[in-house]
């Protein structure tokens, strides 16, 4: 897995002061955090829905995933618009630092590290500390991605 994400660009953000890390591929956008609306029969860890350009995006707590404190969204929140491999997603994030290139010799191995991080693809050495890159793919199970389906089938009805 480490092949597949060497020698490539990163978008870092921040939550909680930590930083945090996708595959720049899988991003489509960053915007400024706007209004939620509530999703009902979601996922836990889905907050609601927001209306992108006319497309419906789910909304994830990335805290919540993470088991991180809750906090209200601030306006000066953004959302990171990205794609999983079965669907576009939007992520809460507190800040988004920029996008780095990721080397070699940037490279920690997870599996030795931290084999306990289940979204984890990676993590990165940045210039004064690390980021922990994830694996959007692994954000929803399978049933909560079909949970996830089936109320967005029953919000459009």
């Amino acid at each position: 897995m480490l092949e597949a994400i060497k020698n490539q660009m990163l978008v870092v953000f921040l939550i909680d002061g930590q930083n945090y890390a996708l595959c720049l591929p899988a991003v489509e956008r960053v915007v400024r955090a706007v209004e939620i609306i509530p999703l009902p029969k979601a996922p836990e860890i889905v907050l609601g829905v927001i209306n992108a350009q006319g497309r419906i995006i789910p909304v994830i707590d990335v805290r919540r995933l993470f088991r991180l404190p809750a906090c209200e969204i601030r306006p000066d929140d953004r959302f990171i618009i990205a794609n999983t491999s079965r669907r576009l997603v939007a992520l809460v994030v507190d800040a988004v630092a920029g996008v780095c290139e990721l080397t070699d010799r940037q490279m920690v191995s997870v599996k030795r590290s931290l084999p306990f991080a289940e979204y984890l693809k990676g993590v990165a050495k940045l210039e004064d500390d690390l980021a922990l890159i994830y694996d959007l793919d692994q954000f929803l199970s399978l049933d909560e991605e079909n949970v996830l389906d089936a109320a967005l089938a029953g919000g459009r009805a």
